[in-house]
């Protein structure tokens, strides 16, 4: 991350990953690492790349120790990090699971004049060090500090287009909606999958499609939150139906929070459609472009933008609004709050029928 304060976004998160690796693959590494936050995926990939490109093969028998917080403490890491490397140049110190230390700001004493011969790589998954403690100031200053948080909604899918294209592929948009429907934005669940993906595409394959998702990854291409706002847009009851039936019958794999989720959102980006195509009616205000429209709406891509234009000749606000009310009203049913006992899938059946006759 930047040296400074502020508030770490997904993209700032992003930029200094990508900063990192370019440094620790041209030999430029510094003395500490802090690997921190939520997001394990960059931790991960940080971590491993250390570990896998500072010392040769044989170099790591004698200079390369691993630790994990739950198993160490804070005074073993410090007499690790001040050993003198028996070859070469580093001696390198992974601290996995930091986290669990039971006094990880004891390890200031030791990154307060860190030794220039070794790369000490605290891994502290989960959650994010404090700010204040002398052990952050202190690798703020003389390391580096990866503070890795999760992506929102809106923002995983144009990285996860950019990973696919960094594996020599691309992938069409409904398949990058099947992925984040069914996985959120869990990366390193997301990366697990598409890795095994690509291994099992027929050779010179170069666009992952839906098909190949339900192929290999088993998410249907037919029966997804994807396919039942875009049913609902259309005012398709019976196609939604369909597909709410499925949802019944494999509850598992499409549990009723995630798709109450997704039709919040859906009607969300409905109503901001209809409130700018009124301000350019009673505001005269100009209208914004398509980029500007999808960028206000946060679409995962501007493809998906005429449905929501579409959807909107439907679905006034005033509909809306009403929608929106009886989503708080089913999420709250759902958790057993309100109403009689009910399986989700009898609450989703009601749900649509309500919206469609609203």
């Amino acid at each position: 991350m930047a040296k400074g304060s502020g508030k770490t976004t997904f993209k700032d998160t992003v930029t200094a990953y990508e900063r990192l690796r370019r440094e620790i693959a041209a030999g430029r590494y510094a003395p500490v690492y802090l690997l921190m936050g939520e997001e394990g995926y960059f931790i991960d990939r940080i971590a491993d790349q250390l570990a896998g490109t500072v010392l040769t093969e044989a170099e790591r028998d004698f200079n390369q120790i691993v630790v994990y917080g739950k198993d160490t403490d804070e005074g073993t890491i410090i007499n690790y990090a001040r050993q003198m490397p028996m070859m070469g140049h580093y001696e390198v110190v992974i601290v996995k699971e930091a986290q669990s230390l039971r006094k990880p700001e004891q390890l200031s004493l030791y990154t307060a004049a860190p030794s220039p011969s070794t790369i000490l790589v605290v891994c502290y998954k989960g959650k994010s060090l404090d700010k204040r403690t002398q052990l952050y100031k202190h690798i703020v200053q003389k390391g580096e500090v990866l503070e890795s948080v999760r992506p929102r909604d809106y923002e995983i899918t144009a990285w996860l287009g950019d990973f696919v294209q960094s594996k020599g592929c691309t992938i069409e948009p409904k398949a990058l909606g099947m992925l984040t429907d069914h996985l959120g934005t869990d990366i390193s669940r997301i990366s697990n999958e598409l890795a095994k993906l690509l291994t099992f595409l027929p050779e010179g394959t170069k666009r992952i499609t839906a098909q190949h998702i339900e192929d290999n990854i088993g998410i249907s291409k037919d029966f997804n939150n994807f396919e039942l706002t875009k049913a609902i847009s259309e005012k398709n009851m019976a196609r939604a139906m369909l597909i709410a039936d499925h949802f019944r019958r494999n509850p598992k794999d499409n549990p009723l929070t995630v798709t109450l989720s997704a039709l919040f959102t859906h009607f969300q980006r409905i109503f901001i459609v209809n409130y700018k195509r009124w301000e350019i009616r009673h505001k005269n205000v100009p209208a914004p472009s398509d980029a500007e429209l999808s960028a206000l709406l946060k679409l995962p891509n501007p493809f998906f933008l005429n449905e929501y234009k579409q959807a909107a000749n439907l679905y006034p606000n005033r509909k809306v609004f009403n929608i929106l009310g009886l989503l708080r009203e089913y999420d709250m049913r759902s958790k057993g709050i309100g109403g009689g006992p009910q399986d989700d899938g009898e609450l989703l059946r009601e749900l649509l029928l309500k919206i469609f006759m609203t």
